[in-house]
């Protein structure tokens, strides 16, 4: 058989072959941007992504709840059949995340290799844009994702709040590494993803070898030799013939920028590297530098105005309408510390129109940070500087360290002449504990309590077993339970909350709490455990379900203690007639019954017989069956509940002498935040 040569065939066949569509394969082998200034025509952009003049790929700009998606307008050819083995590809980009808040960041940037280059139905936050709860790790997704991820979401196993991923239909990622790159003498180096610097990322798919290499650098540093992450995995199976490759990415409830300002991609070969000197700037963090002309001009004048300068400052400082309580020990900690003049403008002089709530613990009030525009709530207290304000602004810091969803966001404190000033995350909805019993605008239907209970168990079950400390809350009730924008329910309010090492007991030795809530143990010796948490949690579980707080003074003598009141109907077998009568009969039966029974043994009188955080969040899940309550002691002939025959040291038979709330602390940071619960 002889081919025809191309130059011999007729004008008209010629003309037929060049208006047959090509394959991606054929036009799209390869592309390099060392900005994205003529970019537009080749990119596909999503969400609230956008390219700047200056070249700069913009993937979120601060705007929180919102995504951003960035593809190569055409698909790639990476397999030559559905059925075949599919092709090596490199990739090469420079990023930036650039948080609002220095150290307080949300969520990261990924690189994506998807069958389109949008994601219909994609939450925000910790989704990263790519999925939701129904999809993800969906085999059907045809997703293989690099993340550069900047919080810890505990529900995909993450090792911390600054590693890089590889993830394959769904966000737990295969293999995970934090942040950072080998040098050339084999050490590791760490990178912080929130630095605001720029960094280069490698990803590299080997088709022969079925191996995934990620590596990266900060920014004009040579590719080290020894990758980040190494996946020894075929991909043939979860990339279908034809992809698109591009960058997601998403913002949660803290504004952050995510920049790309490069990126090389090429099929079956190296990706090109980049001309530096053309890469767009980024935005500058910080004020602008000083001008040569001022620093060279400044020394010649200074001795003409030392002395006016030095009489302006004495005068301003003694006038200073906003002077600070500011010591030289509480220089480092940065961040943590607001002027107070930000906060006097956020709230717009502290006037009673921002006015969220007040009691004996001082007055919240709603603001906008100037700079960020962070919608904040801003808690004025009273305080008596002394011995002992080092420990508590330590405290302060630690605690502001805490990184949930659950959890209300302690962000920074500011004193002043004989004030102290803490700054919180905003929740919009206020506390659950209005939401139940102050005659709110709208019920709170049952799908809305579960998810709150599921949230706040979340949130402890993180301060118990999850954090780098063990963290007991000693205050767990519903007015320190906020909702956000969405009623998810975030733990709130760490006035009277201790802090000890894992495998330590923490040092309490004074009552502290809100009767109703207090385990029996506590009662008597004063120490707070994860266990007495656990008992808050049941009372706070029965309250949720039943509408009613866990002791009703009015009541009827047998219907006081709601634990006793609960009870008294389970062992009857009508434990559904506790139920808020406000829900109807719009529940689930089957959710219902699982918390009211949790809540009987959370509410245990013996420590050693209530569950841990642990348990109780995978008995909300459905993780694992909760177990009949007879089984756990929990009956008629077993443990009761207040006077019944055969109880013990019942768990809300308290004596006359505590008939209040219970706010005697044991430091200076308990005795300055726990008061008027």
């Amino acid at each position: 058989m002889f081919l025809t040569p191309l130059f011999s065939l007729s004008p008209h066949l010629l003309l037929l072959f060049a208006l047959l569509p090509s394959t991606p394969a054929q036009d799209h082998l390869s592309f390099t941007f060392n900005n994205f200034k003529a970019a537009s025509p080749n990119l596909t952009l999503d969400g609230i992504a956008e390219v700047k003049p200056s070249g700069l790929l913009v993937l979120t700009n601060g705007t929180r709840q919102q995504t951003g998606h960035a593809f190569y307008a055409t698909p790639f050819l990476f397999k030559p059949s559905p059925n075949a083995t599919a092709s090596s590809f490199s990739t090469s980009f420079i990023f930036s995340i650039i948080p609002k808040v220095p150290t307080f960041s949300s969520h990261g940037i990924v690189f994506v290799v998807a069958p389109a280059p949008r994601f219909p139905g994609a939450l925000p936050s910790q989704w990263l844009g790519l999925f939701n709860e129904a999809n993800n790790g969906n085999p059907t997704n045809h997703v293989v994702a690099v993340e550069l991820d900047t919080i810890t979401s505990t529900e995909f196993d993450d090792i911390n709040d600054n590693h890089v991923g590889i993830d394959i239909n769904g966000l737990k990622s295969n293999v995970s590494q934090p942040a950072g790159y080998y040098s050339s003498n084999g050490r590791f180096q760490n990178l912080s993803l929130i630095s605001g610097k720029a960094m280069q990322v490698w990803v590299e798919y080997d088709g022969g070898k079925k191996e995934m290499k990620v590596t990266m650098a900060p920014v004009r540093l040579l590719k080290p030799s020894t990758p980040l992450l190494t996946l020894s995995k075929d991909l043939s199976p979860f990339l279908n013939q034809n992809m698109y490759v591009g960058f997601s990415s998403s913002i949660g409830s803290l504004p952050t920028s995510h920049y790309i300002l490069a990126w090389s991609f090429k099929m079956n070969g190296s990706a090109a590297g980049f001309d530096f000197s053309q890469l767009p700037k980024l935005p500058r963090i910080g004020p602008k530098k000083v001008s040569r002309l001022l620093t060279i001009g400044l020394p010649l004048s200074l001795v003409l105005v030392f002395g006016v300068v030095s009489a302006v400052v004495y005068y301003v400082r003694r006038k200073r309408k906003f002077a600070e309580v500011l010591e030289d020990w509480e220089l480092g900690y940065g961040p943590h510390r607001f002027k107070y003049k930000d906060l006097y403008i956020a709230t717009k002089g502290f006037r009673e129109k921002g006015l969220l709530g007040s009691g004996g613990f001082g007055r919240v009030y709603r603001g906008i940070l100037p700079t960020s525009k962070i919608e904040v709530a801003v808690k004025r207290l009273s305080h008596e500087s002394g011995q002992g304000m080092n420990e508590f602004v330590a405290e302060i810091v630690s605690i502001g360290r805490l990184r949930h969803r659950n959890l209300v966001q302690l962000l920074g404190y500011c004193r002043r002449k004989g004030e102290l000033l803490l700054v919180y995350d905003y929740m919009p909805n206020g506390s659950l504990d209005k939401l139940l019993y102050d005659q709110p605008s709208f019920t709170l239907n049952w799908q809305q309590r579960f998810r709150v209970i599921k949230g706040v168990a979340s949130g402890l079950f993180y301060l118990h077993e999850e954090w780098e400390q063990v963290v007991v809350h000693r205050d767990v009730k519903p007015s320190n339970v906020l909702l956000d924008g969405e009623l998810n329910g975030r733990l709130g309010d760490f006035g009277l909350a201790r802090l000890s090492d894992h495998g330590t007991d923490p040092q309490t030795t004074h009552v502290a709490g809100t009767l109703g809530y207090l385990a029996p143990e506590h009662t008597r010796t004063g120490k707070a455990t994860t266990s007495t948490d656990v008992y808050a949690f049941g009372a706070f579980l029965l309250e949720v379900v039943c509408g009613r707080r866990p002791i009703e003074p009015r009541a009827a003598i047998e219907d006081l203690v709601l634990v006793d009141w609960v009870f008294s109907f389970w062992h009857k077998g009508e434990v559904l007639r506790t139920v808020d009568p406000k829900l109807g009969s719009e529940y689930v039966v089957e959710e219902v019954e699982l918390v009211l029974k949790l809540g009987l043994l959370c509410s245990h009188s013996e420590p050693v017989a209530r569950p841990n955080m642990r348990q109780v969040v995978e008995y909300l899940e459905g993780d694992i069956p909760l177990p009949e309550l007879k089984l756990m002691g929990i009956s008629a002939a077993g443990l009761t509940f207040a006077h019944r025959e055969g109880f013990d040291d019942m768990a809300l038979s308290y004596p006359s002498s505590m008939d209040k709330v219970f706010t005697h602390s044991s430091s200076v940071a308990e005795s300055l935040l726990s008061g008027g619960k």
